[in-house]
């Protein structure tokens, strides 16, 4: 799907513009007053930069935001463009990396120096995530700016107990949001990320493009930011999400097993901005059906399971699923080492990946039970310390995974 960066005359001369030196990916529906002002605040970046908008909905009418210009401002006009609204980001993983690599496509004709792709749904009080993504790229030539977002504690749990927390184990830098949705790009990583198409590289630009920025030492700044919307979690359907957003994941891990072998302890990347208070938080979770649901896989996906997990595991497995609701408890370590063994199985294609990933399902909801019951039951944890104990798991599991991905013959189960 690519994007036709070729923009609307617009501003009092009707001058046709055929370069930018930003480009802005909208994705996200936005009303037209949300635009406006994205607009203006984009105009306040330092220095005469031409700003291109892609956008769907475009105005129909130029408004002072778009067509006013003035001396040492930014000058905003928008860029006729068939990319998708995506209504779900974290659903059609594929589909989103088309419509990624569409605006680097366009940024790379327009030769910016940069582009930004919002992809989020936000809400009212957020501040200009546009405009916060921009800022790192021409003040300190960062080559991916990465959010950093105010998130309630039953949201991003998926990021939240594989991605991230894997992420960290295997490059040694505690990324937050690795598949954003919303990043900002330099020229020279968006170019990577063009020529590896190019080349026949089948590179996910949602999955590999951090991952891509670590393996090359990029400059990598986190922008903390306001509370995206996150759609309803519907339990009942996380298989396909899993397979989804797990797969392209795991290929990337495969792609770079020579660089993340060698990385040791991870640090922290630098963070632009205070972090934001939440007004309220997200509603409980009925753990009894995620419990269930656990307890059900145990019982029906041993075959598939024994192909994946070793005995060990299978035993802790099997106990954890006698255990009353309210006792329900799965270790960290248990599951680092289950993430582990099924990117092991990707990789190897032991059974159908998308088969595979589907029987992961279960665990998954398992572990969001036991997430639950950790920040909600006697004793609660605050959710930041709960997932910082989870990333040190992952990060002392990391020889478990170097032991096996090395020699899988030996750790067979």
């Amino acid at each position: 799907m690519e994007a036709d960066p070729t923009p609307e005359p617009m501003g009092p001369t009707g001058e046709q513009v055929d370069s930018a030196d930003l480009v802005v990916g909208l994705l996200s529906e936005s009303d037209p007053n949300a635009i406006a002002k994205m607009c203006d605040e984009l105009r306040t970046l330092p220095g005469p930069l031409r700003i291109a908008v892609l956008h769907n909905d475009q105005p129909q009418s130029s408004s002072p935001a778009t067509s006013e210009t003035t001396q040492g401002r930014a000058f905003v006009f928008f860029v006729p463009s068939l990319l998708p609204k995506p209504e779900v980001p974290s659903a059609g993983v594929q589909s989103m990396s088309q419509t990624y690599q569409s605006v680097f496509a366009a940024a790379e004709k327009l030769q910016a120096r940069g582009c930004c792709i919002i992809a989020s749904k936000l809400e009212a009080a957020t501040p200009p995530w546009a405009w916060r993504m921009a800022q790192p790229l021409f003040e300190s030539q960062a080559d991916l700016v990465l959010p950093h977002y105010a998130r309630r504690k039953f949201e991003g749990l998926l990021n939240a107990s594989i991605l991230a927390p894997m992420m960290r184990a295997l490059y040694a830098k505690r990324v937050n949001n690795p598949m954003g949705p919303d990043f900002g790009v330099s020229r020279r990583l968006f170019q990577q990320m063009l020529a590896a198409k190019a080349t026949g590289n089948r590179l996910n630009s949602l999955a590999s493009l951090t991952p891509t920025a670590l393996c090359q030492n990029l400059q990598i700044i986190e922008v903390n930011f306001g509370t995206r919307i996150y759609p309803p979690a519907d339990w009942s359907n996380m298989s396909s999400v899993l397979a989804d957003v797990l797969s392209p994941v795991f290929v990337d891990m495969e792609q770079n097993a020579a660089f993340w072998q060698r990385t040791r302890v991870s640090a922290p990347l630098p963070v632009v901005g205070e972090p934001f208070p939440l007004d309220q938080d997200s509603p409980a979770v009925d753990t009894r059906a995620l419990v269930e649901s656990f307890q059900l896989g145990n019982r029906e996906l041993q075959e598939i399971w024994s192909l994946v997990l070793p005995p060990s595991s299978l035993f802790e497995l099997r106990k954890l699923s006698r255990l009353p609701v309210e006792q329900f408890r799965l270790p960290d370590e248990l599951w680092v080492r289950i993430v582990y063994d099924f990117a092991l199985a990707h990789r190897l294609r032991t059974i159908s990946r998308d088969h595979l990933l589907r029987s992961m399902t279960p665990l998954y909801l398992g572990w969001v039970a036991s997430y639950a019951h950790d920040l909600t039951l006697g004793g609660a944890v605050s959710p930041a310390r709960r997932l910082e104990s989870l990333s040190l798991a992952y990060e002392a599991g990391k020889s478990y995974l170097v032991s096996r991905w090395r020699w899988p013959d030996r750790f067979n189960p």
